[in-house]
């Protein structure tokens, strides 16, 4: 098996061991915070355990002596995992996998500000397209019943924040991140301890805190690893299959309609962002020329 195929492949499984998430966050009877301190504890522990049996301390302390760029992808991503299951909590969940699908463009905005690259014509496009999606989607909250502008604000500021720690992972090249997640992870929940009886919701639902946990601990290793052997064009429309699965897992099981103004702003985004990835992958094939503009 190639490189490539064994990362398309890798990817694959990470996407779709993370669609499941928000419907574990639907159907755990617990305060969400209570579901952020177990989902991170949990997959937080899983991953940190993986890697001290692979490869011991060395990694770890490697890590804590990354220096700014890492230290700042471990509090950004901290904050992401829970901001996330806040979100679902607070809105649909087609919503928040449609508005976090736009973490390419804030991607592209920080990768302007924080590295100098240049922002191409194409990404202009891609930017005035996603963001005429998310309109839509903002707009649809206050019409349709189980949505509401705060979560999707609250959304939004996750797509930001994760979007701005990947941009920070760029700049730690050389740093092994993998042991950077679970550090993440498991600190977020520490910091989420005092405000919320996280041991009372336990007797109850322990078996999909566990599975939860399970579930982001593949997801979040996967897709650490995989995407070391594929492009990056070709890994956010591997991670699009998430915005559009998770919204339909949901649908199914628990009935959550999506709503026409979500799944029209849905649309528009996953379709530009569709549109926007094969465009690169297409420029990259030999034989065929991108103009300098991108």
């Amino acid at each position: 098996m190639s490189d490539h195929l064994k990362g398309l492949l890798v990817t694959t499984l990470g996407v779709l061991f993370l669609v499941p998430d928000s419907l574990f966050v639907r159907l755990i009877g617990a305060e969400a915070l209570a579901i952020a301190f177990w989902r991170g504890l949990i997959a937080g522990g899983l991953i940190l355990c993986f890697v001290l049996i692979r490869s011991g301390m060395a990694p770890v302390r490697a890590v804590m002596q990354g220096g700014p760029p890492v230290w700042l992808y471990m509090v950004l991503y901290g904050i992401s995992a829970p901001g996330f299951v806040l979100a679902v909590s607070m809105t649909s969940v087609a919503n928040v996998v449609f508005i976090l699908a736009a973490m390419p463009v804030f991607a592209a905005i920080f990768s302007r500000i924080w590295l100098g690259e240049v922002i191409t014509r194409r990404m202009v496009w891609t930017m005035l397209g996603v963001f005429a999606g998310l309109s839509i989607i903002m707009l649809g909250s206050s019409a349709q019943p189980g949505t509401d502008w705060r979560g999707d604000a609250l959304a939004l500021l996750v797509a930001a924040c994760f979007a701005a720690a990947l941009t920070a992972a760029r700049r730690a090249r050389g740093t092994p991140m993998l042991p950077a997640v679970p550090l993440a992870l498991i600190g977020g929940a520490l910091l989420i301890l005092p405000f919320v009886d996280v041991w009372g919701p336990l007797p109850a639902w322990w078996p999909l805190f566990a599975a939860h946990g399970l579930f982001i601990a593949f997801a979040s290793g996967l897709m650490v690893l995989g995407p070391r052997y594929v492009s990056s064009a070709e890994v956010a429309l591997l991670i699009l299959l998430e915005s559009i699965l998770a919204p339909l897992l949901v649908w199914a099981v628990i009935g959550e309609n999506p709503g026409p103004w979500g799944l029209a702003g849905g649309a528009v985004v996953v379709l530009v962002l569709m549109l926007s990835n094969a465009v690169v992958l297409l420029r990259r094939r030999p034989g065929v020329r991108g103009d300098a503009g991108g």
